[in-house]
């Protein structure tokens, strides 16, 4: 290497010309002295030549030795670097684009000692693999693993080493892979234990609330009320006591809790179990009460624990009451809900929220009603009943109806063909989205699932929104309706429907071709009244059957022809009987409407002793489509909602993307196994 070339750089060649710098200086100030004095600038001028000739001398002299000192550094420093990193406290290592290990330091040996021979980084942890390591556009990619039950935050970082191929003899690597992969990881097991105890110790607000409190009391002597307060009262202060949780009673028949998200998990483990045992408190009361109960999770505040608490009741009520609704950031979760809630005979909440509905239509222009997709009759008829609500507000009023399957097909005939309707009465989702306007109210029937109804894109286009269904909710609801009704132990919407129009106009007049829906609508989802039947489902029979409503001409209009009724028999001949309790059968679908079929399918066979419940699948559309139906023993709903429906715990449905029998019916055994082996069914 010849010396001339080498140059330093940066702050060492600016210390390196000071000297130069302080002669220049010393130069100027001998000037200066030459004219104040010609004598002392002399002999500054010999002190300037004797500083100017020592400081030459050191610096061309010593110039070489201070290079060759500089080199001996970077040398040692370079290996001083390379000790540390060796011996440096963090497991670390360089990796090949492949995963291939090319160098470890020592914490990385110590490690994986018992492994140390492995050569690919999956070998010693199977997470880190090609698939995590960083792409194109990466710099570093973080993630969690865990080795010998302790935890590691693993960072691996893209070190590029582009031209190394052109410099390095020895190996020769791709250009496009011209990079290596460092891997550094921490042990982070205690920081985990410290934030996993910190998060078991947040606190979480609850509601439970008794859901048939008056019920209940009115089933027991009035001297033995109190008592069975205190027995309700004692069970669930126990319940929560065990876990070191606080109860504050707030009215008689509403408790609010607080508990350690540690408590939690343990009622998560037990599925609840106060819900059972409240149920089991009896001193002589006819009917026991149920319990609802809500709790928010996972939020940055209390308060925001507690709205999510108070979300989550709602939605249990909305449910039929008798489980347990936890509410996160993440989702919903549901526990309990087997049995089906008792009917109140009472009619005030139906009065109420039939005058809140005639104050919103009253309030607009025109009404459009929806039901769901695959229209059936209890969908029409309910429909029916909200368009004569209408009529009767001397209001517009129209009906969303993209396809008329044949299960329905006579009613509607007989409402298009009759001249006492307008031509715009069914309209579908294309002609009813030129309809819309700021002035029309959006009412929805027999379903709270937005993407089950006709037109979804109509729900973004009005602000009033009125909802009446009497299907559980679930977590995907339709919001921002400024009316909601939905009774889950009502056995149809026709009977809700009924019941409103009783209070929307005195002494309302309907027509019988829209009593004939409405019957019809009650009468199928009941088969014949021996399903989910109560007093207020005989009364609103009645209320219709004072309208003109015809028994003999709804049993006529719903017969089958004789193709259908081959198709269902062979449905039924050919189910398979699941685990000794369960009917899973296929039903043809060459044939008009077979989603009706397979319900009317699922029903029949609920008639076969020891079937507790049943599940009837048939393509419609690209899509497989699920009905299942149960009569006491079994929560079908629960079941549906595993597959991504839902409905009634003795009705309920779900759909598959796609038409693949085997695999959906593989997915519904997998579904009623697991459910069995956690205790649900």
């Amino acid at each position: 290497m010849d010396n001339r070339n080498v140059r330093l750089k940066g702050q060492l060649r600016m210390y390196m010309q000071w000297p130069v710098i302080m002669t220049i200086l010393l130069v100027a100030m001998n000037i200066w002295m030459y004219k104040v004095d010609r004598k002392a600038g002399l002999m500054m001028s010999v002190f300037v030549i004797i500083y100017m000739v020592i400081v030459g001398v050191l610096y061309f002299y010593n110039r070489s030795l201070i290079l060759a000192d500089m080199i001996q550094f970077s040398t040692q420093y370079k290996g001083i670097q390379n000790t540390l990193l060796k011996e440096l406290a963090i497991p670390y290592a360089i990796l090949m684009a492949d995963g291939r290990i090319l160098w470890k330091n020592d914490s990385f040996e110590e490690l994986f000692v018992d492994q140390k021979w492995e050569k690919y980084m999956n070998k010693l942890i199977p997470e880190l693999n090609r698939g995590v390591f960083p792409k194109q556009n990466m710099e570093q990619v973080e993630l969690q693993v865990q080795y010998k039950e302790r935890d590691y935050q693993v960072t691996l970082r893209k070190v590029s080493m582009e031209g190394f191929s052109e410099k390095e003899e020895v190996l020769q690597i791709p250009k496009e892979q011209e990079y290596f992969i460092a891997v550094y990881m921490t042990d982070v097991t205690e920081l985990n234990e410290y934030i996993k105890e910190n998060e078991d110790q947040r606190m979480i607000a609850g509601l439970i609330y008794i859901d048939n409190f008056d019920e209940v009391m009115e089933s027991v002597e009035e001297v033995r009320q109190s008592l069975l307060i205190a027995l309700i009262d004692r069970k669930i202060n126990k319940y929560i006591g065990d876990v070191d949780g606080i109860v504050k009673k707030l009215e008689k028949d509403k408790y609010f809790i607080v508990i350690r998200k540690e408590s939690y998990k343990k009622f998560e483990a037990d599925k609840f179990s106060l819900l059972e045992e409240v149920k089991q408190v009896n001193i002589g009361n006819a009917r026991s009460a149920t319990l609802s109960i809500g709790l928010g999770l996972n939020t940055a505040t209390y308060a925001q624990s507690y709205n999510y608490a108070r979300i989550a009741i709602d939605l249990a009520l909305a449910r039929g009451g008798d489980q347990a609704v936890i509410k996160d950031c993440n989702g919903i979760t549901y526990f309990g809900g087997k049995k089906e809630m008792t009917s109140k005979n009472t009619r005030v909440k139906a009065r109420v929220k039939a005058e809140a509905l005639r104050e919103f239509i009253v309030a607009k222009d025109q009404v459009i009603v929806m039901g769901h997709k695959i229209a059936d009759a209890d969908c029409l008829g309910a429909c029916m009943g909200i368009y004569r609500a209408a009529k009767e507000l001397k209001k517009k009023a129209h009906i969303v109806m993209n396809s008329v399957p044949s299960s329905v097909r006579p009613l509607y005939d007989e409402i298009v063909d009759s001249t006492a309707y307008e031509d715009d009465i069914f309209l579908t989702s294309e002609r009813a989205m030129d309809y819309i306007n700021d002035n029309t109210m959006i009412v929805v029937v027999d379903t709270n699932k937005p993407q089950m109804t006709e037109c979804p894109e109509l729900l973004k286009k009005s602000k009033t929104i009125a909802v009446l269904d009497h299907h559980r909710q679930s977590s995907n609801i339709i919001e921002n309706a400024v009316l909601s009704y939905v009774e889950s132990y009502a056995s149809s919407a026709c009977e809700m429907v009924a019941e409103v129009l009783q209070y929307i106009v005195d002494d309302i007049k309907i027509p019988s071709v829209e009593a004939d829906c409405l019957y019809a609508g009650i009468m199928i989802d009941t088969r014949n009244f021996m399903n989910r039947t109560g007093v207020r489902t005989f009364e609103a029979a009645a209320f219709l059957r004072r309208c003109g409503a015809d028994i003999t001409r709804v049993r006529k209009m719903f017969r089958d022809d004789m193709d259908s009724y081959r198709a269902k028999a062979e449905a039924v001949r050919m189910a398979e009987v699941y685990r000794k309790e369960f009917a899973i059968a296929e039903c043809p679908s060459d044939v008009e409407s077979p989603t009706v079929l397979a319900a009317q399918a699922a029903n029949e066979l609920l008639d076969i002793s020891g079937i507790k419940a049943s599940f009837v699948l048939t393509i419609y559309e690209g899509k497989i489509y699920m009905s299942a139906r149960s009569i006491d023993e079994v929560n079908v709903q629960i079941v549906a909602e595993k597959l991504g429906g839902g409905g009634h715990i003795n009705a309920a449905g779900a759909q598959f993307d796609h038409t693949d029998m085997e695999e959906a019916i593989k997915a519904l055994k997998q579904t009623i196994d697991k459910m069995i082996e956690e205790g649900d069914i």
